[in-house]
């Protein structure tokens, strides 16, 4: 299981032939601008993964009491919210 998949089912000559049919298709001066907007995509890609990780450490880290406290506040906050519509 060393191998990657693709090592496994790609030869030597076949990523040849997928290169040269990549150049055929898109052209010397195309290539550069696609592999612009990939390596873009990519990085906003990561950033992205970096940040739904992140959101779920700190959810993951957040001690219970808090949340309580914090629910109590809005149940309150609530009530009183409540009561200003009434008068």
């Amino acid at each position: 299981m060393t191998d990657s998949i693709l090592g496994w089912m790609l030869g030597g000559w076949e990523v040849v032939i997928i290169i040269v049919a990549i150049l055929l298709l898109f052209g010397g001066k195309k290539l550069p601008e696609l592999a612009r907007g990939v390596g873009k995509g990519l990085r906003i890609f990561k950033k992205e993964v970096q940040g739904v990780k992140d959101e779920l450490d700190e959810a993951i880290n957040v001690e219970p009491d808090d949340e309580e406290d914090d629910t109590d506040k809005k149940t309150t906050d609530k009530g009183k919210d409540k009561d200003k519509d009434k008068s």
